[in-house]
């Protein structure tokens, strides 16, 4: 219990301690209008309260990945929970600030366009690309896996038979109403609903398995074993840990979303809650699924073996009712189903403007809307049909990937600004070194290179963007692109 209570600690600590330096890094101006009312539209450009607005920010980014991640990363033992609160403070929570920042003094820019700014066209092209197949990678998982979650739940529970089909077509019907019509109608206005059950589920598990008499919180483990890889399956720890808890640590999937609350934001002074304490809220949440992985199955070797029989989202059901009875269960598991439909209606949302930007397509009529998010759903549809362990396989290296751009990008504003930037270089370079290594080194996605070769090219690649980064940024004077009146883009550089 001690561990969990030392992690939870160290994660609020952060937000105060090092949020506080990030903000001062980046300079907020409190009396510069923000986007939400200088293109003020009545459809993706709303004012929301502060409140409202962190609770969308954290349902928007808080989907499966802060639960099937640290439960797969779990495997590797007590080691997991380091790289959660380590990568959460230090890179996650500030991948996530300077994506929201950034987008707000750029006008409600989504991520492409703040990338091509600073980093250049090529970049900007890449980017489109790449997010659109993120989100779409996205959109499908968050459609596949609450959808078997909620056919499972349902017919363990009753004899009704429920098809998987039929709840992807239901899941399905509800992104495209969510992604069309104005962001406070319904995912402004139910998620505080939604909010309610993810706080249950959260404060509900970590309660009962801190005071159950079978289950021991994480009482097996020895603090040393934080250092030690403990995969009964013999996976290596490098770096296939940092791909496998993405979300709970560091997502490239949130520099889509944080524009979407740029877009609402009431003032700059409101960033650090918004966008660094969502970070630092899913880090609880990836902490409590680790914690529960780890010590409801009693080892590791358990819970390897509860994975083998049904993947992650039996972990979750079996967890659930064991720790909190069938109601308590069913509310908690219902929270978690929450979580990847509160993310795949803003992915699909996310794809929609991003695509309307390139296009340069007004979303202010329903017509626009309709023509960007049709063939998105059509697409997304189809690729329902792949197996989902194919699909989350590549989405856990497309997530990473994205989120060294966006921290790239993030670097290149801070030298541009003759600002500290290694605040996200150095995230930059460790998260580089990850990619690089793990699809040159991985048999199925990439090359099947030797390990130590993988890593050596890793780091000369993270260093020579480094330096190339310096080179092309540094000393630009720049000053910020946030025309209140307009509130447009200039030209990539």
């Amino acid at each position: 219990m001690a561990w969990f209570l030392m992690c939870v600690a160290a994660l609020v600590g952060g937000y105060f301690i090092y949020g506080a330096f990030i903000e001062k890094v980046f300079g907020v101006n409190e009396n510069r209008k923000t986007p939400a009312y200088t293109k003020n539209d009545g459809v993706d450009y709303v004012p929301m309260s502060n409140k409202k607005v962190y609770l969308v920010q954290l349902l928007n980014i808080a989907g499966v990945g802060p639960i099937f991640g640290p439960i797969m990363g779990a495997l590797y033992g007590p080691a997991a929970m380091l790289w959660i609160v380590l990568g959460c403070i230090f890179a996650g929570a500030v991948h996530d600030y300077f994506s929201g920042m950034l987008s707000i003094r750029n006008g409600g820019a989504s991520v492409p366009s703040i990338t091509g700014r600073y980093l250049g066209n090529g970049a900007k092209h890449f980017m489109n690309i790449f997010a659109i197949v993120l989100l779409l990678l996205v959109g499908v998982v968050f459609v596949s896996a609450p959808a078997g979650m909620i056919t499972n739940l349902v017919n363990e529970q009753t004899n009704i038979g429920l098809s998987m089909t039929t709840m992807v077509v239901v899941i399905f019907a509800y992104y495209i109403l969510a992604t069309i019509v104005p962001v406070d109608k319904i995912i402004g206005r139910f998620y505080p609903f939604f909010g309610a059950l993810l706080i249950f589920m959260s404060v509900g598990l970590i309660t009962a398995m801190a005071i159950s008499s079978e289950h021991s919180l994480l009482g097996g483990y020895e603090m040393s074993q934080m250092f030690t890889n403990m995969n009964p399956n013999d996976l290596p720890l490098w770096p296939a840990l940092f791909i496998t808890i993405a979300c709970g640590a560091i997502s490239g999937f949130h520099a889509t979303q944080s524009p979407l609350m740029a877009r609402c934001m009431e003032n700059e002074k409101n960033g650090r809650f918004v966008f660094y304490g969502a970070m630092i809220g899913e880090g609880v949440i990836a902490l409590i699924w680790c914690a529960v992985a780890l010590s409801f199955f009693g080892s590791v070797e358990g819970l390897s073996e509860a994975v083998a029989n049904g993947g992650p989202g039996t972990v979750v059901y079996n967890s659930s009712m064991g720790l909190l009875g069938v109601f308590g269960g069913i509310i908690a598991f219902l929270g978690v189903v929450i979580l990847p439909i509160t993310s795949g209606d803003t992915a699909f949302r996310s794809s929609r403007l991003i695509l309307a930007e390139y296009f340069n397509m007004e979303q202010k009529t329903l017509r626009n809307r309709l023509l960007m998010a049709v063939p998105l759903f059509v697409v997304g549809g189809i690729l329902t049909q792949v197996d989902f362990a194919i699909i989350w396989r590549y989405f856990g290296f497309a997530n990473q990937a994205t989120a060294v751009m966006m921290l790239w990008t993030a670097s290149a504003y801070l030298l541009r600004h003759n600002k500290l930037h290694w605040v996200t270089t150095v995230p930059a370079i460790f998260m580089t070194t990850v990619c690089i290594t793990f699809i040159l080194n991985n048999s199925q996605l990439g090359f099947g290179l030797p390990m130590t070769l993988s890593t050596a090219v890793g780091l000369i690649s993270a260093f020579g963007i480094t330096a190339l980064i310096i080179k092309r940024s540094k000393g630009k004077g720049e000053t910020d692109l946030a025309d209140e009146e307009s509130g447009e883009l200039e030209a990539a550089k």
